[in-house]
């Protein structure tokens, strides 16, 4: 077993993982590994080398050749394609535009993962997701899975896209919601599952501080 620290949280969308994820990272100086910004740098990749999604044998050629990284750096998460820091470039809209479709492929995923797991056995990271605790790290010595009363949940959700889609209901906010829970728990490849020994974090009563106050106890007796 290493010595490093690796901390699995999973849980439904809007739950707020990724505030969770990269607040507990910061107070712990470890390495937030972003697993969404990986995928996106695939598909910058795919994007830069004209790769076709449907051609298997140059998908798999093309993740041969990709290698990537985390580093901190100004307390910032960064991430590296092939060492060249990618981190704003990824979240441009013809990235954002391709990444679901790059996601979704088998041999995609299974890279992911591989990569995933790489780092985990060299730097104490946080990392959030759907599969984090139950395929990508197993055996992560802190799981947390991460709930919400739905309503809450479509609330939250609706507040941070409201500004940018003032058209939008909060009706459409639930359903999209509902839709998704049900995609990823009932999904082929990876579904969202609690792993055994997670322990259930329900956000639904809590601020930002108090949520990460619960994790801070769970991670601080691991340190040495």
């Amino acid at each position: 077993m290493s010595s490093n620290i690796v901390v699995a949280i999973d849980g439904y969308s809007s739950c707020g993982k990724s505030t969770l994820a990269k607040a507990l990272a910061k107070k712990l100086h470890f390495i937030y590994a972003d697993s969404g910004a990986m995928y996106r740098a695939v598909a910058l990749y795919f994007i830069r080398n004209n790769v076709d999604l449907q051609n298997h044998k140059q998908v798999v050629e093309a993740l041969d050749k990709i290698h990537l990284n985390f580093h901190s750096r100004d307390y910032q998460t960064h991430i590296t394609l092939n060492d060249e820091d990618v981190s704003d470039e990824i979240r441009q809209m013809h990235v954002a535009d391709k990444v679901s479709a790059v996601a979704a492929i088998h041999e995609v995923r299974v890279e992911m993962v591989r990569q995933q797991q790489r780092m985990g056995k060299s730097k104490d990271i946080v990392m959030d997701g759907r599969d984090i605790g139950t395929v990508v790290f197993p055996h992560a010595q802190v799981k947390l899975f991460m709930t919400a009363d739905p309503k809450i949940r479509a609330e939250r959700r609706y507040k941070e896209l409201l500004p940018t889609n003032p058209a939008m209901t909060l009706e459409e906010v639930f359903e999209n919601l509902a839709h998704r829970d049900y995609a990823d728990t009932t999904r082929k490849e990876s579904p969202l599952t609690r792993a055994d020994d997670a322990i259930i974090l329900d956000n639904t009563d809590l601020t930002p501080d108090e949520q990460l106050e619960f994790a801070l106890d769970l991670v601080k007796p691991l340190i040495h």
